[in-house]
């Protein structure tokens, strides 16, 4: 996806999401730390000039709530959550970049929970990838794409990246890279001078005495 392919996914999930509701009372944008809380703001700008209404906009971080917590890192990296609003009653609108396993949307319901009780709570994702893991399916999608599990899915977004755009590439090509390179470094650590030892023979000792 580029960027014109981007922004026209947006404008077509704002729109859904205002008719899907009825329009906008009560409603709530919550994005997903680090890219759907930048789509979640996209989107609530959208809302905001179809409706000419502001959209409360908060974001989430899942991090001590992933159920792979211990595997992913010993000193895992917490950007806070910032939920500016109350959410009791109020129809959640959670947003990510990719929609995959489903195991993040878990985490980010859970979290979400833990502020309060929102009269419901529905999913927005600019791409569905598949391979879900947990029954969990998306409301509103910008495009769906076959992929296989050994692909990785990049989204790009201009705030944090400089660019709009989304990068399906194989995990195969990045591994034989990193192996290629460990290699060399591997080659590198072999070509090390290593220090000479002589060793004394007992007539050198005899003569040295």
């Amino acid at each position: 996806m580029g960027e014109s392919d981007i922004r026209r996914a947006l404008v077509r999930i704002a729109h859904e999401i205002i008719e899907k509701n009825r329009g906008i009372k009560k409603l709530g944008l919550i994005g997903i730390k680090r890219r759907g809380d930048f789509i979640a703001r996209r989107l609530a700008e959208r809302i905001q000039q179809s409706e000419g209404v502001k959209i409360p906009i908060g974001a989430l971080d899942i991090t001590l709530y992933r159920d792979d917590l211990q595997l992913v890192s010993e000193t895992p990296i917490i950007e806070g959550t910032d939920i500016p609003f109350n959410i009791n009653k109020k129809m959640i609108i959670l947003v990510d970049d990719v929609l995959y396993t489903g195991r993040t949307i878990r985490a980010a319901i859970e979290e979400i929970l833990d502020f309060g009780r929102p009269k419901a709570i529905q999913l927005a994702v600019l791409l569905d990838r598949g391979h879900r893991e947990l029954p969990i399916q998306a409301d509103f999608v910008g495009k769906k794409v076959p992929t296989e599990k050994n692909e990785i899915v990049d989204v790009f977004v201009k705030e944090l990246d400089g660019k709009d755009s989304v990068v399906v590439h194989y995990y195969k090509k990045e591994k034989a890279k990193k192996e290629k390179r460990r290699k060399k470094s591997r080659i590198k650590l072999l070509k090390e001078a290593k220090p000479k030892v002589e060793q004394l023979t007992m007539p050198d000792i005899k003569k040295d005495r």
